[in-house]
């Protein structure tokens, strides 16, 4: 009879370790919940954040791309520009031959109407008509020589604009090539920035994931040890009752038993 009675005393005591554990196990599963919850929404939070920035950088590499073209563009209409203005160079240089030579034809008429003047005045009364035309013809070799000179002086003036002209064009060129090369390298750069962050992108998405399936893990756990609670609790009831028993069987057999011996 007494070893019924420890018996029913430590299934009491031990049912009762159970529930307090029970309790602290629900206590930690609930915390662990919460927790969960919480990483489970900041990654989601991050993988929201992720994806605005891997649409940021492709609006970005496809600005920068589209810069890169633009001073492609450029650059070969530099080039274009340069060549044309290297033929009106060309062009200036053979006018410039064209005036020295028209200068060296008036030079020459001009000695020629000297000399025809000359030999005009010894020819006296008969080569009056002839000095008249002569002199006619070096004012006109004159006024060509002037208006030569002044066709040189602009074409000097033209060739030193289009040399001017030929450099702005080589430095503007050479800066708009440094700037495409720029633009390739920062499009290189956001292209593998991109990717980098596709990748993480797709790894936080799989992490929230994962913490989504942990969170409902621990939901279950919880409702698990919320059962486990409360049958842990219907054992100590039970097991209490039993002890109730355990001591009124004890009691009666007691009686019993000094009845017996009374008799």
């Amino acid at each position: 009879m007494h070893t019924v009675s420890s018996a029913s005393t430590e299934l009491e005591a031990s049912a009762q370790t159970l529930t307090k554990t029970s309790e602290r196990s629900q206590q930690q599963t609930a915390t662990v919940a919460a927790a969960s919850e919480e990483a489970s929404t900041n990654v989601q939070s991050v993988a929201s954040a992720t994806e605005e920035m891997a649409s940021s950088i492709s609006e970005i590499s496809r600005q920068v791309q589209e810069s890169a073209r633009i001073a492609t563009e450029a650059v070969e209409q530099a080039r274009a520009t340069n060549a044309s203005v290297g033929e009106l160079t060309s062009a200036a240089s053979r006018i410039g031959d064209v005036v020295e030579l028209i200068n060296t034809i008036a030079g020459q008429t001009n000695l020629l109407a000297l000399n025809a003047t000359i030999e005009a005045a010894r020819a006296g009364e008969a080569g009056r008509g002839f000095a008249v035309v002569a002199s006619e013809v070096k004012a006109l070799a004159e006024q060509t020589a002037r208006a030569t000179g002044e066709i040189s002086q602009q074409i000097v003036g033209i060739q030193a604009a289009t040399n001017d002209s030929v450099q702005a064009i080589r430095v503007i060129g050479e800066t708009i090539a440094r700037m495409s090369e720029i633009s390739s390298t920062i499009a290189s750069a956001v292209e593998e920035q991109g990717a980098a962050t596709q990748e993480i992108s797709r790894n936080v998405q799989q992490a929230a994931a994962g913490t989504h399936q942990v969170s409902s893990n621990i939901v279950e756990v919880q409702h698990g040890v919320t059962e486990t609670g409360s049958a842990s609790t219907q054992v100590l009831s039970a097991a209490q009752s039993l002890s109730q028993d355990s001591s009124r069987l004890k009691d009666e057999v007691s009686r019993f038993l000094d009845t017996v011996r009374a008799a």
